[in-house]
């Protein structure tokens, strides 16, 4: 399978009217810019969502599609978009049109005047376009994520990120790692560094997530996230 420097990765599960935007928004955002391809993951929508992708994929030659076979949330989308990716490194973003593709290239750009050493690229959404009592629970989530984890990353729950398919794949999978990605990866060692980018209002389609649905899980990662920290031990290694 030959390498291409970048993957966009991009989960979806009901979002047929924001697929055609958000794909010629990611094209326009990277033509000329870096070598890529966009890998969506349909996680069994019940939608026009597979319909609207297979016709995109006659006009848009970087586009792949994937489709689970039953729904399996957006931590096994990603990862399911990460093994089948080419890229060396995947950015990722979220399919509601929130996100805005442009801040790819920015992403990119950092990646490419950093060190090695940084292996994840955070979005950070200064101006959140989202409801009060989402921001609200985002905003106590963040407060209460970041004294425990010590992950010094203020925004976690941003779907734009770049990271290295590698480094990912190393990391302990399990359900909602997607919220945890900077804990992972500093505890694998390596470094975090978050970058502004806007965040847009849903102009179509509804939230699949709400304040409750995000607190409870919430609660039980975080212990085992905590955990997994407590437990890791690294050491250095040469080949003799």
């Amino acid at each position: 399978m030959s390498e291409l420097p970048l993957s966009v990765v991009v989960p979806v599960f009901n979002e047929q009217d924001n697929i055609a935007p958000l794909i010629g928004e990611i094209t326009s955002a990277l033509r000329g810019l870096v070598a890529f391809e966009i890998v969506y993951v349909d996680d069994a929508s019940r939608d026009r969502t597979a319909e609207v992708l297979k016709a995109q994929k006659a006009t848009v030659p970087e586009l792949r599609v994937i489709q689970h076979e039953q729904q399996s949330g957006q931590s096994t989308a990603i990862r399911t978009g990460v093994k089948a990716a080419r890229g060396t490194w995947i950015g990722m973003l979220d399919g509601d049109g929130q996100n805005d593709p442009a801040d790819l290239a920015k992403l990119w750009r950092e990646h490419l005047a950093s060190t090695p050493a940084i292996k994840l690229f955070a979005g950070w959404r200064t101006t959140r376009r989202d409801t009060f009592s989402k921001r609200i629970s985002s905003k106590v989530a963040n407060a209460v994520r970041s004294r425990l984890l010590r992950d010094a990353t203020p925004d976690t729950g941003c779907g734009l990120k770049l990271f290295e398919r590698e480094t990912f794949l190393d990391l302990p999978y399990f359900n909602h790692m997607h919220r945890y990605l900077p804990a992972l990866v500093m505890r694998a060692g390596w470094q975090v560094k978050s970058v502004p980018v806007q965040h847009r209002a849903r102009t179509t389609g509804v939230s699949k997530y709400g304040m409750w649905n995000r607190l409870w899980v919430g609660l039980a990662d975080l212990r085992g996230v905590a955990w997994l920290i407590r437990r890791s031990k690294r050491t250095a290694a040469r080949e003799l």
